[in-house]
């Protein structure tokens, strides 16, 4: 399971170089360095599977957080590439997508300005019993809750539109 993530609530403009370089190194890099630390062993186990909680912002440009949505956008494209490469070697990579959920490093519900996103944040257990499902179930990738997707499906056909309402429901302060 590849879940770790820090957050990067700041634009481009606005974010530290150091803070955007940590981002990717743990954002993106932590899931590509476990999972080459641990390929000769999953390889081994003949039939095994690899979970990375990518997110929903790596589907979706959110501009109050850009660096952040850049470093899951580059996870999520490790996860797709890496799930068609190793499924022949018997590794099972699937890749979840969750939304906004409320944790020690994400206090989504206190940083949120918009009410409406607000009432979308999920608890951590949502997120863990999507997982099980999503191991059960053999899912390739998948979104939590489910009807984020549409907010991928709204970023690939109208990106401007996404780009100005993303603009209005941004964090508070800064990274």
């Amino acid at each position: 399971m590849n879940n770790a993530g820090i957050p990067g609530r700041a634009g481009f403009t606005a974010i530290d170089l150091d803070r955007l370089e940590e981002l990717l190194r743990v954002n993106y890099l932590g899931a590509v360095w476990c999972l080459r630390a641990f390929l000769p062993g999953l390889e081994a186990a003949g039939r095994s599977d690899v979970v990375n909680i990518v997110s929903v912002a790596g589907t979706v440009a959110f501009s109050p957080s850009g660096p952040y949505s850049a470093s899951k956008h580059a996870e999520l494209a490790f996860s797709r590439s890496t799930a068609a490469e190793l499924r022949a070697r018997g590794i099972h990579v699937h890749t979840v997508n969750p939304g906004l959920v409320e944790t020690e490093g994400f206090p989504q519900a206190s940083a949120l300005r918009s009410a409406l996103l607000r009432r979308l944040v999920v608890e951590p257990e949502h997120v863990a019993r999507h997982v099980l499902k999503v191991l059960e179930r053999d899912k390739r990738e998948t979104f939590v809750p489910r009807w984020y997707r549409a907010a991928a499906v709204a970023q690939a056909l109208a990106p401007g539109l996404v780009a100005r309402l993303s603009s209005r429901g941004g964090y508070r302060g800064g990274s």
